[in-house]
């Protein structure tokens, strides 16, 4: 699975240490991509929104928006 975050409460570089330290500490998560007010994490199904939404509100961050899509194979023709 492929989720992507909007992230609110970031406002310095700094933020993306902490939203980053947050996210990885969810089972299940296997990579995580995080810029000023957003995250792109891939995992295996176990990191819930609920999961996600956690880590963050605990690590003081509040999620604007989850968008949730399985990953897709690129077939080359």
């Amino acid at each position: 699975m492929i989720t992507t975050l909007r992230i609110a409460g970031m406002p310095a570089v700094h933020a993306i240490r902490g939203v980053y330290t947050a996210l990885t500490a969810v089972e299940g998560i296997t990579a995580v991509d995080v810029r000023l007010g957003a995250a792109t994490i891939e995992h295996d199904g176990r990191a819930t929104s609920a999961a996600l939404r956690a880590a963050l509100e605990a690590a003081g961050y509040a999620v604007l928006e989850l968008r949730e899509e399985p990953r897709r194979l690129n077939i080359a023709d």
